[in-house]
């Protein structure tokens, strides 16, 4: 370890350890003045045959210590057994020592240990003017890698899990203690809260409610937090990485969170031709501002659905955005509409668009009446995005309530920037991690490049997958 740190008291400290058992030895003076591996290899011999001759074991360390200390990284077979031996010494040296070092100690012994023993296999891979020493340590390092980062991520979730079952806690202990008086929920509400749903002890125990109040507990008389708005750079740079087309469209949306403190969007329309990823742009922006998204299709969804239908009713159910802030547990959720225009033109029911108009409106969505609990709801930080292929069917109510922007097709010349994330999100549709998915070679992207002249990402998508397929299909044949 003295080496691994760039001592350079090592050969004189080895020098005088063996003229402490072996005085005047020509050998050490040898290598001493020289320096040469010819010389260490034989001093390193003579202090075996010592060792054997005079039932000394410190000497055949020291030995050991002399080949380790001299051997270069090995460029072929020469010295194999040389190697070798090496590593048997340094198992047998960790296995004793391990046992009575200190933690930190014994991580760095372990990860030079086992680059040890991993150089002759790895000749082509390392610095052939390093010393073995060195290039053991770094080799060690990249083997222990995956393992240290596994064994930080596996902390970090269980710090998390911690973290967020005491939130649960504190939070059904918040319910038990306001659910005799909800008006006292409102004087102790953190900062960056909000209670959405105030329901008296009475509503609570009412028979009536009591199938449409089970999947809301988590978001009645509850002061749900805020999730606050992150570093914008970082969530720039993160759909950038994704969506390196659509620059302006990303740069619109975060310019509305510029200076507040948590995150609301005031309603957004993207539109753009099939294909080009707004709806995935969508989901990605919510969930990179750490937002729960929820995702209603329009074109099945209809004013009664959406907004929630009347106690009376034996199929009784409240709106969407209280459903999605249940489910998230958080006050400013992001509901995703998409196809907006494909929504049902039918009033039996109320159209989508009618029905949309209370939630959009900052004057009406503070105190919108769910006509399942009959009680108002504050929704005024929910986030609405919605998405929609052209804009001819939408009526101007609605147009003029959503920040409308068009979204970009991509073209060929985006394929390279394109590519690391198709690959990336397809690795994560493996359940890989995506560092096991080498990019895309010359030949196979020209291949893709032929079939994918520009615009529809998800044929994009579909082209890499067939490349990846036939890629694994190759591996397995070999």
């Amino acid at each position: 370890m003295l080496l691994v740190d760039g001592a350079s008291f090592i050969q004189e400290r080895l020098v005088a350890e063996i003229d402490e058992l072996c005085p005047q030895l020509p050998h050490a003076v040898a290598w001493a003045t020289g320096g040469s591996l010819a010389a260490a290899l034989v001093l390193a011999d003579e202090l075996d045959r010592r060792a054997a001759a005079q039932n000394e074991p410190a000497l055949r360390s020291l030995a050991d210590s002399v080949r380790l200390v001299s051997l270069p990284t090995p460029r072929n077979d020469e010295f194999f057994e040389v190697y070798r031996r090496v590593g048997k010494a340094l198992v047998q040296a960790f296995n004793v020592s391990s046992q009575h070092v200190e933690e930190q100690l014994r991580c760095d012994l372990e990860q030079f240990t086992y680059g040890w023993a991993a150089l002759p296999a790895c000749t082509d891979l390392l610095p052939k003017k390093v010393p073995a020493a060195a290039n053991a340590a770094q080799l060690g390092y990249r083997m222990a890698e995956h393992r240290i980062i596994a064994a930080r991520a596996a902390i970090r979730r269980k710090f998390l899990e911690e973290e967020e079952r005491r939130k649960r806690q504190e939070s059904e202990d918040r319910a038990e203690t306001v659910q005799q008086e909800p008006s006292a929920v409102a004087e102790s509400t953190p900062d960056h809260h909000l209670v959405v749903v105030r329901l008296s002890d009475l509503d609570m125990k009412s028979q009536k409610l009591k199938d449409i109040i089970g999947p809301l507990k988590n978001a009645i008389n509850i002061a749900l937090p805020l999730v606050q708005t992150p570093a914008l750079h970082d969530a720039r740079n993160a759909l950038l990485f994704e969506f390196p087309y659509a620059v302006d469209v990303i740069d619109f949306a975060l310019a509305d969170l510029v200076g507040r403190a948590t995150v609301h969007l005031r309603p957004l329309l993207i539109v753009g031709e099939p294909g080009g990823g707004k709806s995935r742009f969508a989901r990605r922006l919510g969930e990179v501002l750490g937002l729960h998204v929820w995702r209603t299709d329009a074109s099945r969804s209809d004013g009664a659905v959406f907004g929630g239908t009347d106690r009376r009713w034996y199929s009784s159910e409240p709106c969407h955005p209280l459903l999605a802030i249940a489910h998230g547990k958080m006050a400013n959720v992001l509901v995703l509409l998409d196809e907006l225009e494909k929504a049902a033109t039918r009033s039996d029911y109320g159209r989508l668009w009618d029905c949309l108009l209370g939630f959009l409106e900052a004057e009406t969505n503070c105190r919108y009446p769910d006509p399942a609990l009959q009680t108002n709801l504050d929704l005024s930080q929910v986030s609405y995005i919605a998405t929609a292929n052209r804009l001819d069917p939408l009526p101007s109510p609605i147009r003029d309530r959503f920040r409308i922007v068009t979204f970009p097709k991509p073209t060929a010349k985006d394929l390279d920037a394109l590519l690391p994330a198709v690959i990336a999100d397809l690795a994560n549709e493996r359940g890989v991690n995506r560092s096991w998915v080498p990019p895309l070679d010359g030949i196979e992207r020209e291949a893709v490049a032929r079939h994918w002249p520009g615009g529809s990402v998800r044929r994009l998508r579909r082209i890499v997958e067939a490349v990846l397929r036939e890629r694994d299909i190759r591996a397995s044949r070999n």
